[in-house]
C-alpha cells in the first residue's frame, strides 16, 4: 500500500510540473446538493486542480465501463447490480462536470492523461477482459474486488486534491468522492463476505 501511494504521489507530482497554468474566471457557488449548481465553474484553478480533474475523468470512465459490463450480464447478485447502477449514476455526471471545468480553464491536459496506471486503482486490459468474460457469482465477486481496488485509487487521488487543491468546487467534489467511495467500499466488502 505504501509503495502504491508513493508511486501515485510521484506520478502526480511529476505530471503537475508539466501542466500549464489555467485561465482566470468567475467563481460559481455550489447549490445545496452534492453536485455543483453549475457545471461551468471557472474560478481560479491551480496545478493540483487540473491534475486531479484530468486524471479522474479516465478513472471515472473506467468505473462506468466496469458498471456497464456487470449490468449487461445475467445472474448477477441484485446487490451488485444496484451498486453498479449507483456508481454509474454518480460518476457519469461527474465526468461531464470535470470536462466542462477543463474547457473553462483552457487547461493543457495532454501531460496528465498518460499518468494513469495500475497504482491509481486502474484496471489493466487483462483485468477488464477477465471481468468481461466472467459470469454469475464469479462475475459479481470479480466486479466487487476490482471496484474496491479502483475506489481505493480514486480516494488516494481525491485526498491529494483535498489537501492541495485551490478551486473550491474541485476540492468539494474530491471530498465528495472520498466520502461516497469509502462508503461504497464498506458496502462492497459486506456483499463480498456474503457471496
Amino acid at each position: 500500500m505504501k509503495t502504491r501511494t508513493a508511486a501515485a504521489t510521484a506520478i502526480t507530482l511529476a505530471a503537475l510540473l508539466t501542466i500549464t497554468g489555467c485561465s482566470m474566471g468567475t467563481n460559481t457557488e455550489w447549490g445545496s446538493g452534492p453536485m455543483p449548481a453549475s457545471p461551468h465553474a471557472t474560478s481560479v484553478a491551480n496545478m493540483s486542480d487540473v491534475m486531479f480533474t484530468t486524471m479522474m475523468i479516465p478513472h471515472h470512465e473506467q468505473a462506468v465501463e466496469m458498471a456497464d459490463m456487470i449490468l449487461a450480464k445475467e445472474g448477477i447478485d441484485d446487490r451488485v447490480t444496484a451498486l453498479a447502477e449507483q456508481i454509474k449514476a454518480a460518476q457519469g455526471p461527474e465526468i461531464q462536470i470535470m470536462r466542462d471545468w477543463l474547457e473553462a480553464w483552457n487547461a493543457d491536459t495532454a501531460a496528465g492523461m498518460g499518468g494513469m496506471n495500475h497504482g491509481d486503482g486502474m484496471m489493466t486490459g487483462t483485468d477488464m477482459e477477465n471481468l468481461d468474460t466472467a459470469t454469475g457469482t464469479e462475475a459479481s465477486r470479480l466486479f466487487l474486488e476490482q471496484m474496491i481496488q479502483h475506489h481505493e485509487g480514486a480516494i488516494e487521488m481525491a485526498q491529494v486534491e483535498v489537501d492541495s487543491g485551490q478551486n473550491r468546487d474541485v476540492v468539494d467534489l474530491a471530498q465528495l468522492i472520498v466520502d461516497a467511495q469509502a462508503a461504497e467500499i464498506s458496502t462492497m466488502r459486506n456483499i463480498l463476505s456474503a457471496l
